[in-house]
């Protein structure tokens, strides 16, 4: 069996945690690792990392690679998707890739799963993927259920009937409903919430993809490099409309583990350990007769005050405050921001590079100012700006700068200037994190004002 991790979304539910360029399966939410992180470690109790294929795409890569070092899964597989195009295109990818490049046979089972759900505990959890694979075996496309405890509008719905195995036959799929129609789905008894996670052999899927999506077949059909090169011709289509919705070999598995999707800030809400009036407190935050209330700090301190069923979350450069219950509209907030191209839709004050990292600090009118950390060994790109030009103040660690065609080294507490539209490079040769405070000056700050001449992580 292989593992198919899809970790190249860009989920926007979490908003203010989670961006276009950090989005949630790289949040810790629930402790000190990753949803991600969390994903990769579910599994190892069924296959070896070499077993696993995490797909994401170009963006991601470097963030994709720290937390596969942090699971402890580095021969894991990642599959760089060419563009964004659903979750079926990248199953029909993630399984030519596993025939072309991991010699896999058609009978070979593949377990798609999402990479930024709470799964737990891990061994209800092993005990249920085993009963998939027998499932799959058998030439099923299996899906997983959850058995609802309250009519949640924020799911879909799977319709069980008749038994099948160890599972259910799947009479229908039902779109996100109203809260009218999620408690007759739970008073019915035989809906079950969408895990959005599938098993099938190969050959299966292709059959499928041939009956149901001529197109993706016809490009899965191909060799990886053809599919690669043509991946823009992919339909944009999630698995469940592809295939789901209409296979007749679809059968469900109802979850004995514990289930969720974390999807809104109200499902945060539920996973999080509360206090004796039920209020879910997380950093520098005094609640003051508040009850069932998620106030999550980060830098400044939160104080509340007769607070009653409010969600709070705070980042350095937003704060969202929206009542409970409403949180699935928080999607609709950062459809708006990108609509007035606002910043923070896309990225944190700190954005991660293949190198390591940066902070904005401080930006106006003809400046900006950021602490760059650069990680032991790493090294920018030969880099040039027409639009400004950038002072160096090392803090620690030691910086080797190339300006021009002049070398040195700038020691902590030194400083250099470098001037518009000329080539220059910083690098870390030393052990400890490189840092230094940059001062930009120029008519234009964008991060696309950066023009490469060469480049370790393929950038130029």
């Amino acid at each position: 069996m292989k593992v198919i991790i899809l970790a190249g979304g860009g989920g926007s539910r979490l908003f203010p945690l989670s961006r276009t360029l950090f989005p949630k399966q790289f949040l810790k939410l629930n402790g000190e690792e990753s949803l991600l992180a969390q994903t990769i470690a579910r599994f190892l109790s069924v296959v070896n990392p070499a077993d696993m294929v995490v797909v994401t795409n170009q963006e991601y890569v470097h963030l994709v690679r720290t937390e596969l070092i942090a699971a402890k899964a580095q021969d894991a597989h990642i599959l760089l998707e060419p563009v964004a195009r659903n979750t079926a295109p990248a199953v029909a990818f993630a399984a030519r890739y596993c025939l072309e490049q991991l010699g896999c046979r058609a009978d070979e089972i593949l377990y798609v799963t999402p990479s930024d759900h709470i799964v737990h505990p891990v061994d209800k959890f092993a005990a249920n993927v085993r009963q998939v694979i027998e499932l799959a075996k058998q030439g099923k496309v299996v899906t997983l259920g959850i058995q609802p405890d309250h009519p949640e509008t924020g799911y879909g719905y799977i319709q069980a009937g008749q038994p099948f195995g160890e599972g259910f036959a799947v009479q229908s799929f039902c779109e996100k409903p109203d809260q009218k129609t999620a408690e007759v789905y739970l008073a019915a008894g035989n809906y079950y919430w969408n895990s959005g996670m599938f098993a099938f052999t190969i050959q299966c899927l292709m059959g499928e993809l041939a009956a149901y999506q001529p197109a993706v077949y016809a490009l899965a059909e191909s060799s990886l490099a053809e599919m690669t090169a043509n991946f823009t011709e992919m339909p944009n289509i999630s698995l469940d409309y592809a295939i789901a919705e209409k296979s007749a070999e679809l059968v469900m598995l109802p979850i004995t583990a514990q289930w969720n999707d974390i999807g809104s800030w109200d499902a945060i809400y539920d996973v999080l350990d509360k206090d004796a009036d039920g209020n879910a407190v997380k950093g520098d935050c005094m609640p003051i007769e508040c009850s069932n209330t998620l106030i999550l700090g980060h830098s400044r301190l939160i104080a509340g005050i007769g607070l009653e069923d409010i969600l709070i979350v705070e980042t350095d450069d937003v704060i969202v405050v929206a009542k409970k219950g409403e949180s699935q509209k928080v999607k609709d907030l950062v459809c708006e921001l990108k609509a007035k191209g606002r910043v923070e839709a896309d990225e944190h004050t700190t954005v991660y590079r293949p190198w390591g990292f940066y902070t904005v600090l401080g930006t106006g009118p003809g400046y900006k100012m950021k602490k760059i950390v650069v990680n032991p060994g790493e090294i920018l790109s030969l880099q040039m700006h027409y639009h400004r030009s950038e002072h160096w103040i090392v803090i620690g660690g030691t910086a080797k700068v190339t300006i021009g065609d002049t070398e040195q080294m700038v020691h902590e507490n030194e400083s250099i200037f470098v001037p518009q539209t000329t080539k220059h490079r910083l690098e870390n040769p030393g052990r400890l994190p490189l840092q230094i405070i940059e001062v930009q000056n120029g008519s234009y700050l964008g991060e696309d004002d950066i023009v490469r001449f060469n480049d370790r992580y393929g950038r130029a």
